[in-house]
């Protein structure tokens, strides 16, 4: 079991309903995980060395390594299964002397991972001195949901700029690991191996088609910061019902009645025009916890995707905000939201 360092401060979609316990269920996707995450222990940093702090790789020699340990390389001599749930075979005592992937089923789509990219997937750790398992999710039959930004060096640089859908092994040694090891199965110069199944990831800004415009909705346009502007005429009285767009159409999951969904959106007061929240940064929540409109409106919309919502104030806020940001009773809200990713339990 990997223990990992505290993750950063939450962050909440705003417009969550008014009920406390809905509230309390937004959290930053970057720092959770899906469904029974936060019991399962993911390659996250220990607590005697942060990710960000770890040493980055070096195609010199590892000088934590055992001494009678020559660091391979390469990962030629690393076997794997080609089954559901893989198996490492390790020529013990085996080291290696900087951070190498390897794919071992290529992906067939185009979306890349970064450094910053938030993942589901399914992988298992194996401790290059010793062949033994330290940590598998195959194991614990649920993927893990992480952000690359939070977890160990070795496994960030590994990921970076590999396929979604594919399966990759990742040796690093232990400057990109754990140096000082995990208190536990991982010692201090240990080389490390992953096989890690990516299932899937968030999008970074929409992706999909343009759809027609909607007759009598807002219209859209980017600002140079390419952040969304609405204009639509508020001296026209405000529609007495929720309205939906999909202004662009993403491939990816859909969402439930049970998903968390990662956003980032703005929104803007129809009685005025003048804007009501600006949340253009990626955040997120359960949709149960959302205000009606977003839970009506949202369903079934895709990850990728661009949504264009007109949210009656009976779905929304109807008797107003006093917490900032602060709104009249019965006001009609516009909403432009980008949907970056979508996991489903």
């Amino acid at each position: 079991m990997i223990v990992g360092v505290p993750v950063k401060k939450p962050t909440r979609i705003v417009p969550v309903r008014l009920a406390a316990a809905a509230v309390a269920a937004m959290t930053l996707l970057a720092a959770c995980s899906s469904s029974g995450a936060e019991s399962s222990p993911t390659p996250s940093a220990s607590p005697s060395v942060s990710a960000s702090a770890a040493p980055s790789a070096s195609p010199s020699p590892s000088p934590s390594a055992a001494p009678s340990i020559t660091p391979a390389t390469d990962l030629s001599a690393i076997e794997v299964t080609d089954a559901d749930t893989p198996e490492i075979k390790v020529p013990t005592p085996w080291a290696i002397a900087s951070t190498t992937t390897k794919v071992l089923r290529p992906a067939t789509g185009q979306q890349k991972l970064t450094k910053d990219s938030v993942v589901t997937l399914n992988y298992v750790g194996v401790n290059g001195r010793t062949g033994e398992i330290f940590d598998s999710s195959y194991a614990k039959g649920t993927p893990a949901t992480m952000s690359l930004a939070q977890v160990v060096a070795g496994f960030r640089l590994g990921l970076d700029g590999q396929t979604v859908g594919s399966r990759v092994l990742i040796g690093m040694p232990s400057s990109d690991g754990y140096p000082d090891g995990n208190g536990t199965t991982i010692e201090a110069g240990d080389s490390l191996l992953f096989v890690v199944d990516i299932l899937s990831a968030n999008f970074t800004d929409v992706v999909g088609e343009a759809q027609p415009p909607v007759e009598g909705m807002p219209t859209v346009t980017l600002d140079a910061d390419g952040k969304p502007v609405v204009a639509f005429d508020k001296s026209k009285p405000a529609p007495a019902d929720l309205q939906t767009a999909t202004l662009v159409k993403g491939p990816g999951a859909a969402v439930a009645d049970d998903s968390v969904i990662q956003v980032r959106y703005r929104s803007w007061v129809w009685a005025t025009g003048d804007e009501f929240e600006d949340g253009w940064a990626p955040q997120s929540g359960r949709l149960g916890g959302l205000i009606e409109g977003w839970k009506q409106g949202l369903k079934g919309q895709t990850a990728g995707s661009r949504v264009l919502l007109v949210v009656p104030p009976a779905l929304a806020y109807p008797e107003g905000r006093s917490t900032s940001p602060t709104l009249q009773p019965g006001q009609t809200l516009v909403y432009v939201i980008d949907i970056l990713d979508v996991q489903n339990s």
